[in-house]
This record gives structure tokens, sequence and C-alpha cells, in this order.
């Protein structure tokens, strides 16, 4: 479990190449941060064109670029050993493994996959998707001694961070089988459903950002379709047999739709299916989510899973 003010880089293994779960930013962990973390922002692509014939301009789409942390870095291994030698073996051995965890060739090797970035600042624990870039680490006469300055970055995917915690929800096949009033009917009617109660599907997103759901939805099922109630709706020309998945996930480090885990389906999304970089939840509001589709067994659902996200940790 992370302390207050640690970090740790964590991604999985690939081949023969291992993967890492580093913690660094704190004395007990021997790696602890110089001067405070920096975050900084790539400049915006600007689609801004200038008026022909007269002064100004005309605004246009503008994109963002993603966020880069930047940490200068102690490691410190000056208790490690009694001896100048050993202090130094131990000091470039501490400092190997922050090397090989920020060089990232389990995950380099790999189009899209991400390292994840987690800490906890303020009580809050967030996490960033990217990748470990720069290292630079200067070697002097404090190497012998045990200690060596390292300046490091991670350059996230986006600009936004996410919550720590994922949440999700399990939504029911929708319309349900009958519409309107069904007799026998006894007074005094009662109100239920959407208007009364909280109703499957309904979720509320936290953060200040939009954010990515994950959907997967489970058959037997035909035509299936998460539909996001007044916003969107994403489906799918297939049918999934009793023990089937598809995953929709469309985040920027995935945008993928996978049946079982590894086919992929993208090309049964329907033409009026939302493009992935639409298919997001906004922040702040009450959001209801229904599933679609045919199903004669009445068995098939779907998950939907989303992180909080925020402009900031």
């Amino acid at each position: 479990m992370l302390r207050e003010g640690e970090w740790n880089l964590n991604y999985p293994a690939y081949g023969v190449h291992p993967g890492a779960d580093l913690v660094f930013g704190s004395m007990r962990s021997g790696i602890y941060l110089i001067e405070p973390y920096e975050i900084t922002t790539d400049a915006a692509d600007v689609g801004d064109v200038r008026l022909p014939g007269q002064d100004g301009m005309r605004l246009g789409q503008d994109w963002r670029g993603q966020s880069t942390v930047t940490f200068e870095l102690g490691v410190d291994s000056v208790d490690a050993a009694v001896d100048q030698l050993g202090r130094h073996g131990a000091n470039l051995g501490a400092v190997s493994r922050l090397a090989g965890a920020w060089d990232g060739e389990a995950i380099r090797l790999r189009a899209g996959q991400p390292a994840v970035l987690r800490t906890v600042q303020g009580g809050r624990a967030r996490r960033l998707y990217g990748r470990p870039r720069k290292l630079a680490a200067s070697g002097s006469r404090l190497t012998r001694q045990g200690y060596t300055p390292v300046v490091a970055t991670f350059t996230a995917v986006d600009t936004s961070a996410y919550d720590d915690v994922e949440q999700s929800v399990r939504v029911g096949l929708q319309p349900p089988p009958h519409y309107g009033l069904v007799g026998p009917l006894t007074t005094p009617l009662t109100m239920v459903g959407e208007g009364a109660t909280r109703v499957p599907g309904e979720v509320y997103i936290g953060g200040d950002r939009a954010t990515w759901p994950v959907m997967t939805i489970y058959g037997p099922i035909t035509k299936p379709a998460i539909d996001v109630v007044g916003r969107w709706t994403v489906a799918l020309d297939l049918t999934l047999r009793d023990g089937e998945r598809v995953t929709i996930d469309p985040r920027p480090w995935a945008m993928t739709v996978l049946c079982n885990g590894n086919a992929n389906v993208a090309g049964y999304l329907t033409r009026s299916s939302p493009r992935m970089r639409d298919m997001r939840l906004p922040a702040g509001v009450r959001q209801d989510i229904v599933l679609r589709g045919t199903d004669a067994t009445g068995t098939s659902y779907a998950t939907v899973a989303w992180r909080d996200a925020y402009s900031y940790l």
C-alpha cells in the first residue's frame, strides 16, 4: 500500500522481459524526491487560420498534447554497508534496478501497452497511464559514498489523472417484456421503476472530467447494444452464444473491441455507433445505461467499468 507522497511504477512482464513494481518518492523506498515533482502539458495542436484580406484569425479546433511528470530523485544506499566499497556497490545496484524499471522493455515492445504510474497526494489515490521515458543518472564522488542523483520523466497518454479505484455497475437487458399496466391490478397503484428508485444501470460519474467506460457484454444475446440514455448508443451486429463476451474499450491506450479477450470484432460495430473518441461519460451528472438486444433466455447482461477522471492529481 502506497503512503502519502509515494509513487509506484507498475507494468506486467512480457516474454523474457520482467515487469516492474517500483515504489519511490520516500525515504523508506531508498529513492526519494530531491525537489517536488513537476507536471507539464505539451502545447496544443492549434487549428487557427488567418482571415484572408483582413486582420485577425479564425479560431479552429485545438488538440491538447499529453502530460509529462518530471522527478528529481536521490538514490540513497549510504546505510547499505559499513565501508565505502560496499556502499558504492550497493548504490550502483540500486541505480541499476531503477534504470531497469524505467527502461520498460516489457511494454515498449508492445504497441498500445501502457505502464501505470500511481501516487497518493493529499490523501487522494490517483493513477496516470503512459510510459517511462528519460532517465539521467549523475555519477560522481557521491556515488562512491552510496548516493546518486537521478532525473527521470514519465509521459502520460493524455492530460487526465484517474482515480485509483475502479467502479463498475451491472446492467440487465432492457426494455422489459411488457409495457404499460399489466393486470390484474390492485389499489392503491404504486409507482415503481426509474421514477421511484435507483434502477440498474444508473451511475454517477465523479471527478471533474469526462471519463472512459469499459463495456463488457455477456451472451447469449443477438445484436447487443449499450445505450447511454440521451447521449449515445454503441451497437454490434453479431450474436454472442452462452459463455461468450465482447469488450468495448475506448480508452486511448486500448481502443479495441475484443470477443473473449482476443478476437477483434471491431468490424461488427454498426454505422450508427459513435467513434471511440466520443464514447465518454460526463462528470458530475447522473447517467442511465441500458443493455438492449434479443435474448430468449433472459440471462444476458453487461458490465460497465470506469475510473473518475481529474484535470490534476
